[in-house]
C-alpha cells in the first residue's frame, strides 16, 4: 500500500492565503457601539460621541476592506 502512495505524482502547492493586515478599527468600532448603547441612559452627548466614533470607523473599516478586495487578482473577485 505504501508504495502506491509513493508513486503518485504530488499535486501543485495550492495558492497562497490572503490576510488582511492587523487593525485596531473593529475593536474600536465595537467599544464605540457599546458605549453608545450603554450611555442611552446617561447622556446623549456620550451617545452622539460614541456613534460619531462607531460610523467614522465603519467607513474606514469598509474602505480598507474594499481596499483589500482591490488588491486581490482578478479571478478572487465576486
Amino acid at each position: 500500500m505504501s508504495e502506491l502512495l509513493e508513486h503518485r505524482p504530488v499535486p501543485p502547492a495550492g495558492e497562497e492565503v490572503h490576510m488582511p493586515e492587523p487593525s485596531i478599527i473593529p475593536v474600536v468600532n465595537a467599544a464605540a457601539l457599546a458605549i453608545a448603547i450603554v450611555s442611552l441612559t446617561l447622556s446623549w452627548y456620550v451617545v452622539a460621541a460614541g456613534g460619531l466614533v462607531f460610523l467614522i470607523t465603519t467607513i474606514r473599516w469598509i474602505a480598507d476592506v474594499r481596499r483589500d478586495i482591490n488588491a486581490l487578482p482578478l479571478e478572487h473577485h465576486h
